[in-house]
């Protein structure tokens, strides 16, 4: 049988899901985590390895010449060496679209979270000053309503118009920054593309749903947050490097923007001097917009497609 190692399969699969349909394909080893001096050794004589945050270098391939596809076990590819994997003719996949709903949802969710601390009011309550209340109620952050806001979204694929499709429900104006023209059947009174510049300047609520490259690179910079509302909320689960952390944790201290949620961050996991930790007015959380169990369900689902497809020679989801 054709041996498929998984070098980190926990995130992924921390137990609630099952692997059978893809040792179906093989002789398949699954390590929890894989560290960068056992990779080698763990891929072994392996023709197929699938990674998730795992790298895989020109110097693991070059001492492991029998790898002949590597399956990422996430949308980005970038810890893979592509330059690497095309001079040896291998297949690198990855999984395309499976958590748009989730991550979309949890855009919304550090939203509402941002606009009505549900849960630092809960544990408020938990500690006894509602009990302790002279009064019926009471409120320990401004609380703010969406209704005609707008929000402005960077990056229209498929997550920008999943939030998109949600702010209009909420009663929001959605002003969408994408790099190509947005399809006109999107386009209505309550969604329009506009400008960066329009964007940034409009919006109550600013989104980031848009890959990491050279051109976004730390695009949320001082300039850039000058150009906002004063009071703008901001909120990031696509990629922390879009973000100049010390520029967003002055803003946050000057009030210009008034609060931030990020499910990212610049180095993953956060490093402990990452400056928004100690930042006001911001929720942060690790990298989990994209985790519910439907979502990692549909990742497996597509992972196993895309090992039978290359076994029967026709691969599928090929990255360049």
């Amino acid at each position: 049988m054709t041996k498929i190692v998984i070098l980190d399969g926990y995130t992924v699969n921390p137990g609630d899901l099952t692997w059978d349909r893809l040792r179906a394909l093989g002789d398949v080893e699954i390590y929890d985590r894989t560290e960068e001096e056992k990779v080698v050794e763990r891929i072994g004589d392996a023709p197929i390895v699938l990674t998730n945050k795992t790298i895989i270098s020109e110097s693991i391939l070059s001492q492991c010449p029998q790898v002949r596809y590597i399956g990422v076990l996430a949308t980005g590819y970038n810890v893979v060496d592509m330059d690497a994997t095309n001079a040896r003719g291998i297949i690198v996949t990855n999984i395309p679209t499976y958590g748009t709903e989730a991550v979309s949802q949890y855009t919304i969710a550090l939203l509402l979270e941002l606009c009505h601390h549900v849960g630092e009011h809960s544990r408020s309550v938990k500690n006894g000053e509602w009990a302790a209340s002279e009064d019926f109620c009471y409120w320990k952050y401004p609380l703010i309503e969406l209704m005609n806001k707008s929000i402005g979204i960077i990056g229209f694929g498929k997550i920008g118009r999943g939030v998109a499709k949600i702010s209009n429900a909420l009663g929001m104006k959605v002003l969408a920054y994408n790099r190509s023209p947005i399809e006109s059947a999107y386009l209505n009174e309550k969604l329009q593309q506009v400008s960066l510049e329009e964007l940034l300047s409009e919006s109550d609520i600013i989104s980031l749903h848009c890959p990491l490259n050279n051109e976004t690179q730390g695009m949320i910079n001082k300039d850039s947050i000058e150009q906002m509302k004063d009071g703008v909320l901001l909120i990031n689960d696509s990629r922390g490097g879009l973000i100049v952390d010390e520029d967003l944790r002055q803003a946050l201290i000057d009030g210009k923007i008034a609060g931030a949620a990020v499910d990212v961050a610049s180095t993953e996991p956060i490093q402990t001097d990452n400056p928004l930790l100690h930042a006001p007015n911001i929720i942060i959380t690790p990298h989990i917009a994209w985790a519910s169990k439907e979502s990692r369900e549909r990742l497996l689902d597509i992972a196993v497609e895309n090992v039978k497809a290359y076994m029967s020679g026709k691969a599928i989801n090929i990255v360049k």
